[in-house]
Formats: C-alpha cells, structure tokens, sequence
C-alpha cells in the first residue's frame, strides 16, 4: 500500500492508516514512488534507516545498488535469503563493516560480531547456557518481575494515569535480563547503571560508516565520538565488578549466565574463558534481551490498543486459561493467540531491521554478481512485508499465525531473530519472555494510546517506537486480584 503524503525527501513522513473494517494498518514511514540518489539514501540513513527504501523495494526478489564506492545488495525472498544465509555458505559470516566498527567499542570480539572459528568456539560455549531447555530455570524470573510491575509499581498509579510505555518496557525488560545474566541479587542502582549506559551508547553510536563506503580499508580506526567511549566504559565498570564478584564467591544455589559462564568451557578443547571474554558474551546476551525485547512489547501494547478486536480476544484466551492465576512455563503453549500477537507484532516491527554481512569473495545470487566487499543485507522490514509473500502485508492480523500454513512460517520469509548459523541463541528466550509479561500485564490492565500522540517507528540501531510511547493505564473488569 502506498500512501502520499506531501513529502520532501529530507522529511521523514510516517503514513498512518485508521482503523477501518479491513483491518487495522499500524503506521510506517512514507515509501518513495521514485529512486533516490546515493546523497538522499544517505540523509535519510542518518535519521531512520528503514525510511530509505522506495515502494519498489519491497517487491523486489533481489536488489544491487552502489553507494559510493560499496556493492549493497538486498535479498528479499525466501529463495535469496536461503542461498545467502544458509549454514554451508561461510562466504557472508562477517557481519557488515558498519555493525562491527560500531560495536567493538562495546562488545569487543563477543559473539555477536566475531566470524571465523572465535565465532564457531564461542557459540559452542554460549548457546547451551541460553538455550530453550534453560527455560524452566529463567521463566520464573520473567513473570515474578512482571508481577511486581503490575500489582506494586501500576497498582499503586490512579485510573488513567499517562506512563511511557517504552521506558516501562525497557526497565521491565532490563530488571529481567540483569537477573537472568548476574542472579537475583543484582542491585537496582548496578542494574540502572548498565541500562542508562546502554541508552547512552546507542544515543551516541552511528550505524552509517562512511570511511567504508568511500572504500577505506576495514584495518584504519574510525572516529567516533567521546561519548561512546564513555558509555562502553561505564557498562564495562559494573559488569566488570559483578563478575569480580561471582569469583570470589561462588554462589551455585542462584541460577545466573554469568556464574554459568565462569564455569563453562569448550567442549571440544575444555578451554575456559577469560574475564574479558566473559564481560563481553555477558554484555551481547544482555544487548540481545534488554532494548529488542523492550521494543517488540512496547510495540505490541501500542498495537492492541489500535486494534479493540485483536485485544478482547486476547483477554478472552487469559481468562480462559489462566483465570487469576499467575502464567507459568507450562501455560505458553496454551496460549497460541497471546504467541501470535507476538509472532504479528515481530513480523511488523522486526527488532533489528536490517542484517547486514559482507561478501568475503567473488559470489553470484540470484545469476547476479556479488563483488568481494559488497554488503549483502537481509531486510526483515522488506521481507515481512513483500506482498508477494504475505496477503495484506501491513495489516496488523495475529490470526495469520494460527492458520496452519503459518503457524510456523518459512524460516527464509520470517526472520525476527535473523536465519541460518547465526540465528540469535536467545530466539527461545525473548518469545517466551515477550508472552509472558504481556499475558501477567493484561491479566490487571489495558492501555490507551495518549490522545493526540502519534507513534512512529525508527531505527537507528534497534527498531523503536519513537523516543516515548505515552499511554494511559485502565483497570480491567475481572481483573485479577494483587
């Protein structure tokens, strides 16, 4: 659907769609009836990554520009993206030069931009600790948290009290994530300190690295700004003392990665990691399930508030299943329209739009030449909304999600958690803890949109509802009770 708004292309204008009764059509930024150039492409990137792209792209199998002196070439269907992504072709395993000049400061050679047999080693050591059989021992964690935010912190707020919804998703999420990495007894101003660091380093970091686009060799340091520096320095601090900590005194009785860290090793060479490794797997888990899965519910709040429909047959399924009682492990499979809110609300607004890797050889896709060098991306914000795939792609509709054929999508034409061998360890984990807290929170309330605020996605980093997300809080009927 391409809606016109009068638009220059400095602006970056969202098309907004009301509810009507084909559906509901959440909001995304205006998409270009004609080409941009390299210069517009480039502005625009600085503002809002997923507002570069034109209303062709979107129906594109495969796409090759140049920008500058760099291949960038776009796969958009399940066939490209198989042939790209797939875990025989070692050829696009290094992340894009953008992603890892941008992160190192932060993460150094964790997981999530390390390539090669590092890679290969630390994921044998990282993946079992986060695995979905861990599931049982974080799950709890996850619903005690989002208890205590609904009956002790939104409890205590009046009837149609505004809150900010991101903010509140954030510090949910992040008070989850702290105890799952660094155990129960975190401290509230140690896990303040590493989400107001981690807020800072994305305020501060640029994902647009120019010094490659111009065709400079990946070897020569990029200027970044003081502030970077800073915020990765203040998230090393505290994570740097909590593993100090843990050595010191092992504690095995609370369930933690880090403590699960520190005692893991390779399984083929028994080879443990060191305490900066470990700081830095520590900080990409914690990168991985704070700020994604903080969006994707703030995102799904706004959603159900736009779409009265999806949201009383929401309630519906909680008061069928679980009554007043709290949700467990045991109770998310019995929640398929709750997993499918979810599983709708990832296929819109996909936490990380844009994966991007490079071409480490001469490479053909598509009966297309690929160049060594060149940026092969795969876009969930295209991919999730080709209408080649998808029947009315930018409708908000979970129940595409319980019909069969879609119960369990393609995995090379839904790709939330990214595909192939680096599909995110963590999948298992941010699902589940996304439906969980949905399921707790709606059990006591509803949330409204704030009058007069317009929510507008844009990604700099991560995909974000905007810098708010101001809402009003509502008791339900039938509530369940404190």
């Amino acid at each position: 659907m391409l809606a016109s708004p009068a638009a220059s292309w400095g602006d970056l204008a969202v098309v907004n769609i009301p509810l009507s009764e084909h559906g509901y059509v959440p909001p995304y930024p205006y998409r270009w009836p004609h080409k941009l150039t390299t210069w517009q492409r480039l502005r625009l990137a600085q503002k809002n990554l997923i507002a570069v792209f034109e209303a062709s792209s979107f129906q594109d199998d495969f796409a090759r520009v140049k920008v500058l002196t760099k291949h960038l070439v776009i796969c958009n269907s399940p066939e490209t993206v198989r042939y790209a992504f797939n875990t025989k072709n070692h050829n696009f395993e290094r992340k894009s030069p953008a992603m890892r000049h941008m992160l190192r400061p932060l993460i150094g050679d964790g997981l999530f931009i390390s390539e090669g047999p590092l890679w290969r080693k630390r994921r044998r050591v990282v993946s079992p600790i986060i695995h979905a059989t861990r599931l049982s021992e974080f799950a709890p964690v996850m619903t005690e948290t989002a208890r205590r935010l609904r009956d002790q912190q939104w409890s205590a707020l009046p009837e149609g009290a505004t809150i900010d919804v991101l903010a509140e998703m954030a510090q949910l999420t992040a008070e989850i994530i702290c105890r799952t990495i660094f155990g129960r007894a975190l401290g509230a101003e140690q896990s303040r300190e590493v989400v107001q660091g981690f807020s800072a380093f994305q305020k501060a970091v640029s994902r647009i690295d120019v010094l490659s686009l111009i065709g400079l060799p990946d070897w020569l340091p990029r200027p970044r700004r003081l502030a970077v520096y800073r915020s990765a320095r203040r998230i090393h601090r505290v994570i740097d003392k909590i593993i100090a900590g843990y050595r010191d005194r092992p504690n095995h009785e609370d369930v933690s990665v880090v403590g699960r860290l520190i005692e893991a090793c390779d399984p083929h060479t028994g080879e443990q990691l060191d305490i900066t490794a470990i700081r830095n797997e520590a900080v990409v888990i914690f990168m991985a399930g704070h700020e994604t899965t903080a969006n994707t519910l703030a995102f799904a709040w706004y959603l159900l508030s736009q779409a009265p429909g999806v949201e009383a047959r929401l309630h519906e399924e909680i008061e069928t299943v679980l009554g007043r009682r709290s949700p467990t492990l045991v109770d998310v499979p019995r929640l398929p329209y709750a997993r499918a809110v979810i599983q709708e609300t990832l296929r819109l607004y996909p936490p990380i739009p844009i994966l991007a890797r490079e071409a480490m050889e001469d490479e053909m896709i598509a009966g297309r030449g690929v160049p060594r060098g060149s940026i092969v991306a795969v876009v969930p914000w295209l991919l999730h909304r080709n209408g080649k795939l998808w029947d009315k792609p930018d409708h908000f509709l979970p129940e595409r999600f319980l019909d069969q054929s879609n119960a369990a999508p393609d995995r090379w034409r839904y790709v939330p958690f990214s595909v192939g061998p680096r599909v995110c360890a963590g999948m298992a984990f941010g699902l589940t803890e996304a439906i969980l807290c949905v399921v707790t929170l709606a059990q006591r309330f509803a949330l409204k949109l704030h009058d007069g605020h317009r929510m507008e996605p844009i990604c700099r980093v991560s995909l974000r509802p905007g810098d708010t997300l101001p809402m009003t809080l509502h008791l339900r009927h039938h509530a369940a009770a404190p």
